[in-house]
């Protein structure tokens, strides 16, 4: 376990926490209860302090949704691209208490290809049914053949919000359903159906992540409490899977370079310096020396000979 600093510049004053980093990589039994579950839930993954500055800023972008005319009053906000919505974000996109989760399961060659920013305010009068439960990834679970289909992404969400207690909308889960294509439902969406056999509510305090295997059957509940629900979701992928969002790939001040340019790389940089002509290849991940992240790992002897989407390269 590793003491690092973790500084976040919250109303123009940098603040410092030093915490034992408890996710230098994925523990074995992170990994045995991840691979039986589909998810693990990270309690604390983010600080007081943390909380209140992407939950205010989280605050900002729906004000300036309303403000726009783009939601109506009291209406929920899902919205994609969460950095290029909502810069402040990027803090989330490679925190230490989560980020090392993502590249323990696929590796060095990934990006984020689908992102959003969700605010849900109370429900006030009761909504028509529909079967929200799904995996994510939409064609890939309609063109991939295989029982399961492979993994291809992983996902994070941050809770920015209280949904410690059920009916907050919380996230609704089946423990192991992402080694199985299919689960009961109705003939049609919009005919009332119960959950399915073992679906669980996971009970989230501000400040916690939960990290989602892509095939897991989830679905969001319907949020008839009094408190409005937050979060900031994260999809990573290969690079060799399309992006869905906007990219925003920018430097941006107080990173260090190196942190710049693993961030440029979550966030779709596809080149890296490199020639035109090379950009497929290089998203296909031909160049792992130039890749960011690989090199970040390294240098932290963080790569493993045993896991192929870890295993070092000749040099």
């Amino acid at each position: 376990m590793q003491q690092v600093i973790i500084v976040a510049r919250i109303g123009g004053i940098e603040k410092t926490r030093a915490v034992a980093e408890k996710v230098m990589t994925m523990t074995p039994e992170q990994r045995e209860q991840f691979d039986r579950n589909g998810y693990l839930l990270i309690r604390g993954a983010l600080s007081e302090a943390e909380v209140a500055h992407y939950g205010a800023a989280l605050d900002q972008v729906y004000a300036a949704e309303r403000a726009a005319a783009r939601l109506p009053e009291g209406s929920a906000m899902h919205l994609l691209s969460a950095v290029a919505n909502c810069p402040e974000a990027i803090g989330l996109i490679d925190h230490p208490a989560t980020f090392p989760l993502v590249w323990s399961v696929l590796g060095w060659n990934v990006h984020i290809y689908h992102s959003h920013l969700d605010v849900h305010p109370p429900v006030r009068s009761p909504k028509p049914f529909r079967f929200e439960w799904h995996q994510d990834g939409g064609r890939q679970n309609v063109e991939i053949d295989g029982e399961p289909r492979p993994r291809i992404s992983v996902k994070l969400a941050y809770w920015l919000s209280d949904v410690s207690v059920g009916g907050r909308g919380n996230l609704k889960v089946i423990p192991g359903s992402h080694l199985r294509n299919r689960i009961d439902g109705p003939p049609r969406r919009d005919i009332e159906w119960p959950d399915p056999d073992g679906a669980i509510e996971l009970l989230a305090r501000p400040g916690d992540a939960v990290f989602l295997d892509r095939r897991l059957w989830h679905a969001r509940g319907i949020n008839y409490s009094a408190v409005t629900r937050k979060a900031i979701f994260f999809g990573y992928s290969p690079r060799w899977v399309a992006i869905r969002d906007q990219v925003d790939y920018r430097d941006r001040q107080g990173c260090s370079d190196a942190q710049n340019l693993v961030r440029r790389q979550l966030l779709g940089d596809p080149g890296l310096g490199l020639p035109s002509e090379a950009l497929g290849d290089h998203r296909w991940g031909h160049y792992p020396l130039t890749t960011p992240l690989y090199s970040l790992l390294a240098e932290r002897g963080q790569l493993q000979a045993g896991y192929p989407p870890l295993r070092p390269v000749a040099s």
